[in-house]
């Protein structure tokens, strides 16, 4: 274990080109594990439009490209605000634990301020973006806000961090849904959809997490492999995962959707079959294909099998 980094973050970081310091900050946020909750929130947007649209809500109801816009940037300033306070409230548990002590804020690469000046302003671009879809979505921001960045805290005193990391991504199509028809009208739907995001989330976490369970348990933090070992956690996963089939087939017919759709939901299905076969208790050298590769599969096969289903076939 690498020795204690006193202050990692406090000091200013060297100076370097643009695209170096853009790279860093991408980093600093996982931009790229974006791949993993907008296109379930999109998916939501598609299927608000139709709600919206076959139901006659009204005028200024439905998806537009400028809507659409601004669902987007309101997901990114979302994600961004969470990630950067995940990152500055965890500095020092990161400079201690040898397999994240490379990370932005205990490596120096990225001085504190910087990352919280990006938080905050991530913070009011989401605040912004809210405002931009309408009343509700604004009366809904600062609660959205705080589950989105209070999940960071909650390891050190709960195991129950993975299902708030759940909870905090599936409120994005509680969000697109609330965008595009203007209310709560038929909920039931996107409410289906975020049971699905929020327990493929917190299942592929309790996955990924396997890798700091010896960390975890000698730092003092929570954590489903802690609390439960390995083959609980495993098992743990399984259950979630168990629930995303339920609430995807839930979806399926609460919006009554066809043939395409179906195949999304078995290939979601297939692939976390695949996921939980590849990591197993005696095996855990696969994690980072099971958390990245397979699980940014997922919501891109399901993204196009509602854009097909919804969009095109319809």
């Amino acid at each position: 274990m690498s020795g204690t980094i006193s202050e990692p973050s406090s000091e200013p970081a060297p100076d370097r080109g643009l695209w170096s310091t853009l790279v860093h900050y991408a980093s600093l946020v996982r931009l790229s594990h974006t791949i993993f909750g907008l296109p379930f929130t999109l998916a939501a947007g598609i299927l608000a439009h139709r709600a919206a649209t076959s139901a006659g809500l009204g005028d200024g109801v439905g998806m537009t490209w400028l809507k659409l816009l601004w669902i987007v940037v309101a997901f990114t300033g979302a994600r961004t605000a969470a990630m950067g306070f995940n990152r500055i409230v965890d500095r020092d548990i990161d400079a201690k634990n040898p397999r994240t002590a490379s990370r932005e804020l205990p490596a120096g690469k990225i001085d504190l301020r910087a990352a919280w000046a990006l938080t905050i302003l991530a913070a009011l671009v989401f605040v912004g973006a809210a405002a931009a879809l309408g009343t509700v979505a604004l009366a809904f921001s600062p609660l959205c806000l705080l589950i989105v960045g209070g999940y960071s805290l909650f390891k050190r005193f709960s195991w129950s961090a993975h299902l708030i990391l759940g909870v905090a991504l599936s409120l994005g199509p509680a969000g697109a849904w609330v965008a595009v028809t203007g209310g709560l009208q038929g909920f039931s739907l996107p409410a289906a959809m975020m049971v699905a995001v929020a327990t493929w989330v917190s299942g592929f976490d309790v996955i990924y997490s396997l890798q700091d369970r010896d960390f975890d348990d000698g730092a003092g933090l929570h954590s489903i492999p802690v609390a439960f070992g390995v083959r609980g956690a495993l098992w743990f996963s399984g259950v979630l995962h168990l629930l995303t089939t339920a609430a995807l087939i839930a979806v399926h017919v609460l919006a009554g959707l066809g043939v395409a759709h179906l195949v999304g939901v078995i290939a979601v299905v297939a692939i976390l079959a695949y996921e939980h076969w590849i990591v197993r208790p005696d095996d855990l050298s696969r994690i980072d294909k099971a958390f990245f590769d397979l699980n940014g599969w997922i919501s891109i096969a399901y993204f196009a099998a509602m854009l097909l289903d919804v969009l095109v076939l319809t």
